[in-house]
Formats: structure tokens, sequence, C-alpha cells
């Protein structure tokens, strides 16, 4: 059965979504300078979660963040920031000295790429406040109440064993609850080892319908399946459709309640020009969507775009090939916006970009 877009009927969209992890601030040279030139810094803020749940926010789906941030001016201006872009945040507390003892607020800085030069980022995250925050006395159960779409990344669990045990907590929860369940690996040398996040988020994977990124660092646990990894010399491979297809049904097998898998695979011609393109395992078949090039003004976040693309695809029930073109139209089109988020507001700008009729529905 057809139904009508609800951004363009003006009918709510009736999934729910939350989303928890760190949001940060982040400080960047402005003009492409590197940070040992830099005399001044441009502020925003960001972190993979908080950037999928501004990105649906834009498009019309209720969106909640859960975090932890300090009572403090640099706190309350990252909630604030989220709160003007229609994400709730009415869960998000607020802490004191006494709770987080450190007291402050995750940071990063970016230095931007150009050309041949690469981009660059330096976290200065340790000891932020979701780090520190005590959850074993939180009521998780009444967090996730009456939402139908609850997304996780590798990030957060890398954070610290506070923020482990959260995550899993949660991935169960949501299980009981029936609620939709979206994770995304995203590994990050920097915060854990390659080992420590496969075998930490290969835990988490029985709770997952919609998995994103499939690097092997964090999926496959026996020594056998490492040599067929997704990753050579430390340069993520970039895999045929046959080759894929081979590893979707593997993981399809092996996680049977896995509704859908997806990743994106990068070509990167120069820091200033990018081409992405997605595979996607959706209901027994793998999809290859189109190529899509384009030049970068900001890359931080492409990943997230990407994830929340084909999130907001499937909760508005597009058709298979349509969820990985969206997807992938929905990094491209964060490349051109600075910022970590692809703040876009309307889905038909997406939806142009891909070539696509309004009638995109399964």
């Amino acid at each position: 059965m057809e139904h009508a877009n609800p951004m363009l009927t003006g009918n709510s969209n009736p999934h729910r979504f939350i989303t928890i992890g760190e949001i940060m601030l982040r400080l960047t040279p402005p003009n492409y300078e590197k940070i040992r030139m830099a005399s001044s810094f441009e502020a925003s803020y960001g972190g993979s979660e908080a950037n999928i749940a501004l990105a649906l926010a834009n498009l019309g789906i209720d969106s909640t963040f859960f975090t932890v941030v300090p009572d403090n001016s640099l706190g309350k201006s990252a909630v604030r920031m989220l709160r003007s872009n229609d994400v709730h945040c009415t869960p998000v507390i607020l802490s004191t000295p006494e709770q987080t003892p450190t007291h402050r607020l995750g940071t990063y800085y970016l230095e931007a790429g150009y050309g041949i030069r690469a981009s660059k980022v330096i976290y200065d995250r340790k000891n932020s406040a979701i780090t520190e925050y005590d959850f074993s006395s939180y009521d998780f159960d009444a967090l996730l109440d009456g939402f139908t779409w609850l997304h996780l990344s590798g990030i957060t669990p890398a954070l610290g064993n506070n923020c482990r045990e959260m995550i899993l907590q949660c991935l169960r929860k949501a299980k009981e609850k029936g609620i939709t369940t979206s994770f995304d690996g995203n590994f990050r040398s920097t915060l854990w080892t390659w080992e420590d996040s496969r075998d930490f988020c290969t835990e988490c994977l029985p709770y997952v319908d919609v998995l994103f990124g499939i690097e092997p660092y964090h999926l496959w646990r026996d020594e056998a399946d490492h040599s067929r990894g997704d990753v050579k010399d430390g340069i993520p491979f970039q895999p045929s459709y046959e080759q894929q297809d081979e590893i979707f049904q593997v993981f399809a097998e092996r996680y049977p309640n896995l509704k859908c898998i997806a990743r994106h695979v990068r070509y990167a011609h120069s820091g200033s020009e990018n081409s992405l393109k997605a595979y996607m395992w959706y209901e027994g078949h793998t999809f290859e969507s189109k190529l899509f090039t384009f030049n970068i003004l900001d890359r931080v976040g492409g990943g997230d775009a990407f994830a929340s693309g084909l999130i907001y695809a499937m909760m508005n029930h597009y058709k298979p090939m349509d969820m990985a073109n969206f997807a992938v139209a929905s990094s491209a089109l964060k490349h051109t916006i600075r910022g970590d988020a692809n703040i876009t507001d309307d889905a038909a700008a997406i939806r142009n970009l891909m070539n696509m009729n309004y009638d995109i529905k399964r």
C-alpha cells in the first residue's frame, strides 16, 4: 500500500527516535589554516550520535538526544544548539562537579584538509562529563519508554567502562521493548584497540536490527575470518559487489536478527574531491547505489549523514534501491555544509540530488 510522504503532506511521522552519545566542542582554524598557524578558531558542536539526531530533526523526525554535559556555559551552549535544531534534550543531564569531578565538555580540533593535504583531528575528550558519570542507578527503562527507534555507535563505549555498560543496557532494554535498534561500529583507534572494539561490538550484535559499517574489527571473532577482512594495511578496502555480497550473506546467516546492513565506500581523489557509493543488504538481497562525485567543503560527519539518510528512508518506507541512493545523496550533500551534521531541512533537496521522482515508496 502506498503512503503519502509526511514531509509533503504535513502528517507527522509515527517514529520517535532517540540516540545516546557524547557531544563535543569543535574548534577549527578558519580558511583551511593549519592548527600551528591559527590565531583564531571557529567554534561549533558535534559528535556522531548528535549529528544523526540533528539530521533527522531537520527532516521532520521526532528526535531526542541523551548525553551528559557539564552544568556550565559550554554544556548549556551545546544543548542550546541542539534545541535550536528541534532536537529534544529533556533527558540531557547537566552534571555538577560532585557528579563528574573534572567537569568538562569533550573537545576536538579539526584541521580541514585541502587539495592533496588531508584533514587532521586532535581529540581532547579524556575525563569528559559523560565518561565520569555513574549510570549504575539510572533508569534506562524510563529513558527509552515511548520511543520506536534507538541509535548507538561504537564511539561511546570506547570512552570508558561506564559507557560500555550503559550501551549494552540500552540495547537490552530496547530489545525487551520492541524498539528498532541501529548501530554504527565507528572504530576510533585513538580511543581503544582494534581487538577491544571488535570484541565489544560483537557482543552488541545480537541486539541490533540495522547495522552500519561492517569493518571486521568488531564483527569477526575467529581468526579464520580476519584474513578476509575489510581493512588491509590500515587502508579501507574497496570491495567489489561480489565481495561485499559474500560478506553481507555471512553476517546475515550469523546474526538472523539483522534486518538491514549498510556501508558506504569512499574513493578519495584528493582532500577536496571524493566519490561515494553504498552497498546495502536488505530482505535477502544486496543493493549497490549510484556513485556520487563531489567537492568537499567539510568532510566531518559524512558517515553520520549516510546513517541518518538511511534511517530516514527506512522510516518512510522507501524502496530498497532508493534507500541506498538517498543515504549516499545525504552524505554527499553533507560534504557541502560546514559543521558536523547534515542540517538539510528539506528531503526533496536530497531526492533531487539522486534524480528521483516523488513516487519513491515501496
